[in-house]
């Protein structure tokens, strides 16, 4: 619905009427906080760093305020979404967001120019343009309790967890492994993942010489290969992971479950993150989640 309404919309976006029926659709608070006075830029941040501080990110990862307006301007409404496209970008100006927290982030290798010649450079041209301030939290949300890794670990009925690369605080760090309060079969398994995830497919590997059930379950979002690799389980559940490292994991009794990379991810804005932010903001802020932000792979 939201996607036609977009396409409808979309040519006649600079309207009063236009605007409202888009920010109606994409916004996932009551937009009467949209034309308060919001809040200053600094604040914002300072809350994003009481809920995940970037210390906690990897090392490798480049986190926190990427993109930063000249001129100091009240934050009033943010866009969330999980990775920072073009289509995405055009989304935000056209609801007129002050601040885009993009849970990956869109400038990850350093740029040399900021030209009209790369979607990247393109992305960073606008919101200099547009005033708009650009923060991406990645993997400080992936290690934190309660974040992205959590959520995902929440498909199943849990009897504990714990990370799987624990930082210097045990309960915080990459992966979760997880033992269930209850033996499930993989294809139960498989109907969980895709019913907390919304997805019509996952793909999946079957355990060679296994009993075909699950009571210890290794998750990662995204990308879970270097994390998940040789941990003893029944299941790894993650976004993606390479061809060899998945046919180790059969021969050696662990079934896989991939969602797609982002897939394992997205959901966690949308149905905890964005009125995690809202009260931390303590409603001050409009927070509007997007709805052309998508996986790139589709099972066709």
């Amino acid at each position: 619905m939201f996607g036609f309404l977009f396409r409808v919309l979309k040519f006649s976006h600079k309207t009063q009427f236009a605007q409202k029926l888009l920010q109606k659709a994409y916004t996932t608070c009551d937009m009467s906080t949209y034309n308060k006075k919001g809040l200053a830029l600094g604040e914002v941040i300072n809350s994003l760093n009481s809920y995940a501080n970037i210390t906690y990110a990897a090392s490798w990862d480049n986190v926190g305020l990427l993109i930063e307006p000249t001129e100091p301007k009240n934050i009033s409404h943010i866009l969330l979404t999980n990775d920072l496209t073009e289509k995405v970008m055009q989304e935000a100006i056209d609801i007129q967001t002050d601040m885009i927290i993009s849970y990956h982030p869109p400038i990850f290798k350093a740029l040399r120019t900021v030209t009209t010649n790369t979607w990247k450079e393109r992305i960073v041209a606008k919101c200099l343009e547009n005033k708009i301030a650009l923060y991406s939290p990645h993997t400080s949300f992936d290690s934190i309790q309660g974040g992205v890794n959590d959520w995902l670990t929440s498909a199943f009925d849990i009897k504990e967890s714990y990370p799987i690369e624990p930082g210097e605080d045990p309960r915080i760090g990459m992966g979760r492994y997880c033992t269930l309060k209850n033996k499930i079969t993989v294809d139960e398994a498989v109907n969980l993942i895709k019913y907390h995830t919304r997805l019509d497919y996952v793909r999946l590997a079957r355990a060679v010489n296994s009993d075909g059930y699950v009571s210890k379950v290794g998750l990662c979002a995204g990308a879970g290969t270097s994390v998940l690799q040789g941990l003893s389980a029944d299941l790894y559940v993650t976004g993606e992971m390479l061809h060899h490292d998945i046919l180790d994991a059969v021969h050696k009794g662990t079934s896989v479950i991939l969602t797609n990379h982002s897939d394992s991810e997205r959901g966690f804005l949308k149905h905890v993150f964005a009125k995690k932010l809202s009260d931390a903001l303590k409603n001050a802020v409009a927070i509007s989640v997007s709805v052309q932000d998508e996986d790139p792979l589709k099972t066709v």
